[in-house]
């Protein structure tokens, strides 16, 4: 009985095994098995109005040519079996130490995060597993997958298994074994591949969606210095030719379509999301109807503008004998404020122009964005403590790095101006104010405002010193023009969506974030970006900023002039646009607003011209208040630069200016007046310049009271009152028979043309401030000239720049009708660098 019993025990046991061993085994295809597919539907992608933009065909019948091993370069070969399987030529097609890390990795996961699957295995799953078995993530086919690697490794020798796999295994772009990659990629057949090149194809196998050179060149370029790392360990390159290969520009290339191809970055775009979702098996064979946010119109006639506004800069070259600016590439984002959505994305001036490596989508490449960057910056100022009216001094200063190294930052224009708004730094691109905003809110705080507005490439604070502010970190001008967008979404982060749905699904939710700035910040920011008369001393009047409608737009370009931006808004649209060359190489002397400004105009015009004009919708808690410009505070009567500013409620100032006080002086000495003077008091308005702009002001020629009274006693600036008299007493001064004066410009100033900007937009202004007895009429006279005459406030005039010494002044007349004169001020134009 006992004996019976225990035999049942043992066929049952067998049997037991016998099922498991069929239901892992049993059906596995032999090593030899055909393959054989269907023809199912096509995936097709439309744009927003469901006019195709793009039918992908079946990859496996089309773009697929086989090589044999023999013809694929070693360094080809060996780069990917460094990456992919070190242990090729020595398992049994499995290895086992690399299941065991997958193994422990997954049961720390809790799931399936990670595979140790070998070449051997990756070719039995992708070849003879069906789709539903290769797409599931489980141990059955593991243990599946493994049994068929092991019999194809005792059928087939290592280099029939590899040459099998290189001719299988998927690059992306539709591109399946070696020759389709070298040829999609490069250009080339796979015979003809270097080390560099071929190490960024073995890349690109783990995940060709998330490392496709086309879509995201960087994190391409970082898994390839993987791969020759790996290399290197292997011992099949040397460490210098690992530098080499590193060091080697990359030129991609775009293949010659097949079918319709419209948007060709966006296409490529979208496809490498639906691949990240669904798989590239879905994507090529599952008949996906995936409607994007794309208006098609409006991509092909910023596609029109990209060349008319390089062919322009080309033909000036050309026909006018303007220098050859060397300016070959753009790229154009056009964003929905309100929803995220991708209204249109130009990658670069020409899909498929190799020479200028076209293939690349420069709007999802990481480039430097000069002072574009900025408004990031002041925004993060904007929500602590500081307004627009804040005044910081724009003069020489040096700041400490973290290498104990000064950092002494300069302005594009090469010229300090003094102590300035924020409003005016802002509108005018002023460096040294950026870096002082930067300094003062610190650099953990404003990389905080730029990843919550959806900027990816800042990472650690440590890797940035206050050069962040003026472009010293890279950014995509994707994720860049979206943080735009939140300034007119009422401080909302706003991510670009480019699908609406996919087979009638909705590709995401609709999401009504918290705002990352207040409604309040994001309007200042909008507020000083739109305010045409604050650039006007950068960017001249009429500049390619105004359009027919509010608007506003920040320029950016780096000092080597490798990048230059143009990115701006209303309340309906956002855009984004860089000018450059793809190959990183400098531009002559295009800015953003010579270069990108003309195609960020013309785009927006474009997008905007069959929409109603809109401003820009203020929120509550908002408040205006007449201020010194000087100094940001309450305006007096002394003042002669008063203006509106805005302020977020309680942030507003509380104490009348200081910057201009009215002193007295004793008739007889010119000195300070007190008690005991033999002269008259006279009373003289002077503007008082803080600590570290005093040797600034002293050098534009800015009158300074005097030191001492007419005693001889020193009397320092600080013990002068505001109320026009000196401290140590005061006896009721007359004012000044006549106080007709120019306030700008100011005397000895020195201006530089600027080589990017049109000749008629270089303009400045000549003010004048009048008697106190009032004034009839005032002209302001340059050169002799008259340029301008008034019988009101205020008395300004804008005058061209004209290389050279120049003289202004001020003419009027006094309540009798007595001509008066200013004192002349003399003033240098020089032509720029």
């Amino acid at each position: 009985m006992r004996r019976r019993l225990l035999l049942l025990t043992i066929l049952f046991s067998a049997l037991c095994l016998a099922t498991v061993l069929y239901l892992l085994v049993g059906n596995l295809p032999a090593p030899d098995a055909l393959i054989k597919r269907s023809s199912p539907d096509t995936t097709k992608i439309y744009d927003r109005n469901g006019r195709l933009l793009y039918e992908v065909l079946d990859p496996r019948a089309g773009r697929r040519t086989r090589v044999p091993l023999s013809e694929l370069p070693t360094y080809f070969r060996e780069a990917v079996v460094a990456v992919e399987d070190a242990s090729f030529y020595s398992n049994p097609g499995v290895d086992v130490s690399g299941i065991m890390r997958a193994a422990v990795q997954n049961l720390r996961a809790g799931e399936i995060v990670a595979g140790g699957s070998t070449i051997t295995q990756q070719l039995a799953r992708d070849v003879l597993l069906s789709q539903e078995e290769r797409e599931s993530r489980s141990y059955v086919r593991k243990l599946r997958e493994a049994f068929l690697a092991v019999r194809l490794t005792q059928t087939y020798s290592k280099d029939q298994i590899l040459d099998m796999y290189l001719n299988e295994v998927y690059f992306g772009q539709l591109a399946y074994g070696a020759e389709a990659a070298a040829r999609t990629y490069f250009g080339k057949p796979a015979r003809d591949l270097d080390l560099a090149e071929s190490a960024l194809l073995a890349g690109l196998i783990q995940a060709p969606a998330l490392y496709n050179p086309f879509v995201n060149f960087d994190a391409a370029r970082a898994r390839q210095a993987i791969v020759l790392g790996l290399m290197v360990k292997s011992g099949s390159i040397t460490l210098a030719e690992s530098q080499v290969a590193q060091a080697e520009p990359i030129h991609l290339v775009a293949s010659t379509p097949t079918a319709t191809l419209r948007a060709p970055h966006f296409v490529s775009y979208v496809r490498n999301l639906l691949e990240e979702r669904y798989g590239p098996e879905q994507v090529n064979h599952g008949g996906l109807k995936v409607i994007t946010t794309l208006d098609i119109d409006l991509q092909e006639r910023a596609q029109e503008i990209v060349r008319q506004r390089l062919d322009e800069l080309a033909r000036r070259t050309r026909d006018e004998g303007a220098p050859d600016y060397n300016v070959n590439d753009a790229a154009v984002v056009v964003l929905d404020p309100s929803t995220g959505q991708i209204l249109a994305m130009v990658g670069s001036a020409d899909y498929f122009d190799n020479a200028i490596d076209g293939a690349v989508n420069v709007a999802l490449a990481n480039r430097q964005p000069g002072s574009a960057i900025k408004p990031i910056t002041y925004a993060t100022a904007f929500s602590r403590d500081w307004t627009p009216a804040t005044v910081v001094s724009d003069v020489p200063t040096a700041f400490l790095t973290k290498e104990n190294q000064p950092y002494e930052p300069e302005n594009y224009d090469r010229i300090w101006h003094g102590p300035i708004s924020l409003r005016q730094a802002l509108a005018t691109s002023s460096n040294m104010v950026a870096v002082k905003v930067l300094d003062h809110v610190g650099l953990p705080a404003m990389i905080q405002t730029a990843q919550a507005l959806g900027i990816s490439t800042f990472g650690d604070p440590d890797r940035f010193g206050l050069s962040l502010t003026l472009g010293g970190g890279e950014v995509k001008l994707l994720e860049l023009t979206a943080a735009y967008a939140a300034f007119p979404n009422q401080g909302r982060r706003v991510d670009p969506v480019p699908i609406l749905s996919v087979n009638g699904v909705p590709w995401s939710q609709p999401s009504n974030p918290e705002p990352v700035l207040s409604p309040q910040v994001a309007y200042l920011i909008t507020s000083i970006l739109s305010d045409d008369s604050a650039r006007i001393p950068a960017f001249g009047e009429d500049s390619v900023l105004d359009l027919s409608r509010p608007a506003a737009a920040k320029t950016g370009t780096t000092t080597d002039f490798r990048d230059n931006w143009t990115i701006g808004y209303t309340p309906d649209l956002v855009a984004g646009v860089w000018v450059g060359n793809a190959d990183n190489s400098p531009m002559y002397k295009i800015s953003g607003v010579t270069g990108a400004g003309p195609i960020w105009h013309d785009v927006m015009e474009e997008a905007l011209k069959n929409r109603p004009v809109r401003d820009f919708s203020r929120p509550d808690g908002l408040v205006d208040v007449q201020i010194c410009d000087t100094s940001g505070l309450l305006a007096t009567p002394d003042c002669p630069r008063q203006r509106s500013e805005v302020f977020i409620a309680g942030t507003e100032p509380t104490r009348p200016d200081d910057s201009y006080r009215a002193v007295l002086l004793d008739s007889a000495t010119g000195l300070l007046w007190e008690e005991g003077c033999h002269g008259q008091p006279i009373e003289r308005v002077y503007r008082f310049l803080p600590p570290d702009a005093q040797e600034w002001g002293r050098k534009q020629g800015i009158p300074e009271p005097p030191q001492t009274d007419c005693q001889g006693q020193p009397v320092q600036q600080a013990d002068l009152s505001t109320n026009g008299v000196a401290k140590q007493g005061n006896a009721g001064g007359e004012k000044a028979e006549s106080t007709l004066a120019i306030t700008s410009p100011a005397p000895n100033a020195v201006f530089a043309l600027s080589l990017q900007l049109p000749r008629d937009m270089q303009r400045i202004e000549i003010a004048a401030q009048p008697a106190d007895s009032g004034a009839p009429s005032l002209s302001l006279i340059v050169d002799g000239q008259v340029i301008g005459s008034f019988s009101r406030p205020p008395y300004r005039a804008l005058w061209s720049l004209t290389p050279g010494e120049h003289t202004a002044q001020a003419v009027s007349a006094d309540a009798e009708g007595k001509p008066i004169e200013s004192q002349p001020v003399e003033f240098l134009v020089q032509d720029g660098p």
